[in-house]
């Protein structure tokens, strides 16, 4: 496997990769995005062949890159057996139901990749700092997810969960950009200064979420997203080193730096 030093970002002159401010510059990212979107391609084709599943859930903060990293691994797959899910909060009727079983039904066939922006978490994240659930509901929750987890592996689905981490001054900047920006606007909602508000509460969540749900099987894989463009990069080159698809020839391992597998529990 290649280490540090051998990734592009470090072998070309650091002025020819990052800005003064150290992220990256625009050219490098193009390029470097552009190489491994080829390879994600030639992963959904083997996937689509070998009739394989895969998930991969994003969490994080809002503003943390999640719809961004998703919009760049999508971009050039079929959509046909590739695609993002983010639902809405739930119906009256979704709220009787046992909590997992609306995300079930967006589950991958045999030969289809599903991303979620947003997942099953939400209860151990959103919900429970904003006081959406009750206590029993959490603790419900944190039971039966592991249990869950193993039985989506268990059943030969690949399976990865990714949380975006962005610093509480990163995400005041892209909230104030989406007031601003009539292009982003539409990405501002009324719980955004919110989170916001409670970054410290969501960063406590965070942390009991790892200690409950990283797992052998189903381990959490931090990712720092202060700069987007490192971060989307660095997501795709851990989700290729996770297969052997066939036509495989420009392999990274994702940046220790950048990428990180947290401890599972005992």
């Amino acid at each position: 496997m290649k280490k540090k030093k051998e990734l592009p970002e470090y072998k070309l002159p650091k002025d020819e990769v990052f800005k003064k401010n150290g992220k990256l510059k625009d050219k490098f990212y193009e390029k470097e995005l552009l190489r491994l979107q080829i390879e994600l391609v030639k992963l959904q084709i083997w996937a689509v062949e070998k009739n394989k599943r895969i998930i991969v859930v994003f969490e994080g903060v809002d503003t943390a890159g999640k719809g961004g990293t998703i919009k760049r691994i999508l971009e050039h797959l079929n959509p046909r057996s590739a695609r993002s899910v983010a639902l809405p909060k739930p119906s009256d009727r979704e709220k009787t139901q046992w909590y997992f079983q609306r995300y079930v039904n967006h589950f991958p066939a045999g030969g289809e990749i599903v991303l979620f922006d947003r997942s099953w978490y939400n209860r151990a994240g959103v919900e429970r700092v904003m006081g959406f659930c009750t206590h029993e509901e959490y603790l419900k929750f944190i039971r039966q997810c592991p249990r869950f987890e193993e039985m989506i592996v268990d059943d030969g689905i690949k399976f990865f969960k990714y949380w975006l981490n962005i610093s509480k001054e990163e995400q005041y900047r892209r909230l104030k950009s989406r007031e601003t920006d009539p292009l982003k606007k539409w990405k501002l909602s009324s719980l955004d200064w919110k989170s916001y508000e409670h970054y410290d509460d969501y960063e406590r969540a965070k942390e009991d979420i790892f200690a409950s749900t990283s797992t052998p099987y189903a381990p959490w894989v931090v990712v720092d997203a202060n700069d987007k463009k490192r971060a989307r990069i660095n997501v795709i080159r851990d989700i290729l080193s996770q297969f052997d698809y066939d036509g495989k020839d420009y392999f990274y391992p994702a940046d220790p730096e950048i990428v990180h597998l947290v401890s599972h529990i005992e």
